[in-house]
């Protein structure tokens, strides 16, 4: 069969309209539902008590979207397009990107297993030991002297344990002094001299160009081993404390359901809003979970339970949605709960 030379032209234009649709990256990005994953397959504590029902952590998904993404995303009640500047900061690489929400999700693990251990009465030892660069600003003055994956221990002499210690001390210099780092790289401890400037988008404001994250460290008995791979970020602090409590304890709080929820905590148990609930609990519904755990905010005008409720309410689901503010609170709930009669 022959083609006329127009027909090859219009076949070579619909060619290549669709390979830009579905390839070419637009400065968006899309969220949508993830999964709802068991995390008995995540955390495993040394002879930990094995249960009748599952927990589960919930992800969102997402990725910049293209010409034929960004369209489906429009139309779709649970997908939500944002300017890519607005997920990354500008100037931060995927990589530095990646390293600062990984190390959101060790934290988020650290004030789990506390919180966790605690509640059972059981032994936990938590503490900060310095902090870690995750990005280093352009043009600022510790451009060239310091580098992500750095752990600064101390400044002027002062031992820092947590990244607002380093900030609040900073904040109280002039442009121009000098700060006095001991910095830990690849095994090796350094002491440099970064010189304090005005940040160049906010003149108000005075640094050396760095951000940062604390690290901490945690020692627990029984042991325990959490396995989330490339999942970061803190939203999954509540359903890790769950999960790490039932399998320190005896008596099985799932009952035999399938529980799910979010929200970051902090090592006093408190939850604490996160973002995208509306798709998480769509996976949660796809996954089949009957119960969902939300941050309730102190019962505020526009809290993740609120939203999560909306969700639920859209998507049609016998989820339960059941509010919380702290760990307590949702282990209490489930102490109540009558067990599964499936």
């Amino acid at each position: 069969m022959k083609y006329s030379k127009k027909a090859l032209i219009s076949f070579g234009a619909i060619f290549i309209i669709m390979f830009i649709a579905v390839t070419y990256e637009l400065p968006y990005y899309i969220y949508k539902p993830g999964s709802a994953d068991s995390l008995d397959n995540m955390i495993e504590i040394e002879d930990g008590y094995q249960a009748t029902g599952e927990m589960h952590l919930v992800t969102v998904s997402g990725g910049q979207a293209t010409p034929l993404e960004f369209l489906k995303a429009k139309f779709s009640d649970f997908q939500e397009v944002v300017p890519l500047k607005e997920v990354r900061p500008e100037g931060i690489s995927d990589e530095e990107y990646m390293e600062y929400q990984l190390h959101l999700m060790d934290n988020s693990q650290h004030a789990s297993i506390a919180v966790a251990y605690e509640a059972a009465g059981k032994e936990v030892n938590l503490k900060n030991n310095g902090v870690y660069v995750v990005h280093v600003v352009e043009g600022m003055s510790a451009e060239d002297i310091v580098k992500p994956g750095d752990r600064i221990t101390e400044v002027d002499g002062r031992e820092i344990e947590e990244s607002s210690e380093f900030v609040d001390y900073v904040k109280k210099k002039d442009e121009g002094e000098v700060l006095k780092l001991n910095i830990e790289r690849d095994g090796e401890t350094l002491n440099e001299e970064v010189e304090v400037s005005l940040f160049p988008d906010d003149p108000e404001e005075v640094g050396i160009g760095i951000q940062l994250v604390t690290n901490e460290e945690i020692e627990v008995d029984p042991p325990v081993n959490i396995k989330s791979g490339d999942i970061g970020g803190p939203s999954a602090g509540l359903m890790f404390s769950l999960e790490i409590y039932n399998q320190l304890t005896e008596k099985d709080i799932t009952k035999g359901y399938n529980i799910a929820g979010t929200g970051a905590i902090d090592s006093d148990g408190n939850v604490e809003r996160i973002g995208s609930i509306d798709k998480k609990v769509v996976a949660a519904d796809e996954e089949g979970v009957e119960i969902f755990f939300a941050p309730n905010e102190q019962g505020v005008k526009g809290s993740n339970y609120r939203e999560a409720k909306q969700a639920a309410e859209k998507v049609g689901t016998s989820m339960k949605i059941v509010p919380v503010d702290t760990f307590d609170e949702a282990l209490e709930y489930l102490e109540k709960l009558q067990k599964h009669k499936g």
